[in-house]
């Protein structure tokens, strides 16, 4: 963003001067204003694809930060079944030694 806000105040300076320019430049009013409307769309122009540019790069960046976010989220879900899948056998393993403990309390 640092370069982009660099290039944006270089623009935005050479349009200025250029403005001044041509507004003290010793020709006709029309001619002056010719000049004045076709360096504006100039620099318009310029302006709108360096904007293009830009907008398309932060595009870009928030679609890739997107899909990283979805495949963090199948992970963490895959991962969190996991866990709970350990968590419920050690449950039933769990509930088996006690079933067989009383069992075998019994028994004797």
């Amino acid at each position: 963003m640092k370069a982009d806000k660099i290039i944006l105040g270089v623009l935005g300076g050479v349009a200025v001067g250029a403005l001044l320019g041509v507004l003290y430049a010793p020709e006709k009013g029309d001619k002056t204003r010719r000049k004045l409307m076709d360096k504006s769309n100039d620099y318009a122009d310029e302006l709108k694809d360096k904007l293009d540019v830009l907008l398309g790069s932060i595009s870009d960046k928030y679609e890739k930060i997107w899909k990283e976010g979805e495949s963090l989220v199948s992970e963490g879900k895959s991962k969190y079944q996991d866990v709970k899948n350990d968590a419920e056998n050690f449950m039933d393993e769990g509930k088996a030694k006690v079933e067989n403990a009383k069992s075998d309390f019994r028994n004797s």
